[in-house]
């Protein structure tokens, strides 16, 4: 399987999905937007994986590559592709479904428990995995679930969480492919957002909760990366 990676800021990288692909030996191309490198075409892979970012899907005006970053996910789509989308990315795969993608009511920053959904439960997707694991957040915009998608799994303050759309559409709103590097990189470049508030956590308690959750969600990460259609 030809893995192709959309990249929208430097420092939100592949974290573990990278050990993943390497791991299973696919081969894996970049496109770093934020850097102008060209969008591939759809012959040039087979699973796109699209990574977050801080902007927001609607900012054209201050990202003029978003435009054409949703055209070729839809293409993709259309094509029969496979496609993971984490945070932002997710946002911008219930947008090429045909979702509404609005700001949330809370921001989710930090070690946060979801929940699965009753549909869920009852997926092959997630199967074995955790009901209520801790997985890592860091969002404010939040989406519609796609028509046609199984609502995978909700949280206290989103109820969007997890997705999946023909076995082979899966968006996560939050993190399982973070690591210790991957975390600080967020905290060191976003940390203005840790505003107190209901489902914000301060920079010492991401930290200090971190090493009992990175195993977990990384492992939730290979099985759902592997099970995808």
């Amino acid at each position: 399987m030809r893995i192709h990676a959309l990249q929208h800021v430097a420092f939100e990288g592949l974290g573990h999905i990278g050990h993943w692909v390497e791991k299973q030996g696919y081969p894996l191309s970049m496109t770093r937007l934020y850097a102008g490198d060209p969008l591939p075409t759809l012959a040039d892979f087979d699973r796109l994986v699209i990574m977050g970012g801080p902007m927001n899907i609607y900012e054209d005006g201050l990202y003029p590559w978003l435009a054409g970053e949703r055209a070729l996910i839809r293409e993709a789509i259309a094509a029969g592709k496979s496609a993971v989308g984490i945070c932002l990315g997710a946002q911008l795969l219930a947008d090429a479904l045909g979702s509404p993608v609005v700001a949330g009511r809370h921001k989710e920053i930090g070690w946060l428990p979801i929940r699965l959904t009753d549909a869920g439960k009852q997926s092959a997707l997630w199967a074995g995995l955790p009901d209520q694991p801790v997985v890592f957040h860091w969002h404010g915009d939040t989406f519609a679930i796609p028509a046609g998608a199984i609502h995978l799994a909700e949280s206290a303050g989103c109820v969007s969480q997890a997705f999946v759309y023909d076995n082979r559409i899966l968006g996560l709103q939050f993190h399982l492919e973070s690591t210790p590097d991957t975390v600080r990189q967020i905290v060191s470049h976003c940390g203005h957002e840790l505003v107190p508030s209901p489902f914000v956590q301060s920079a010492v308690e991401i930290f200090r909760d971190g090493p009992d959750h990175f195993p977990v969600i990384n492992r939730m990460l290979e099985t759902l990366l592997t099970r995808l259609g």
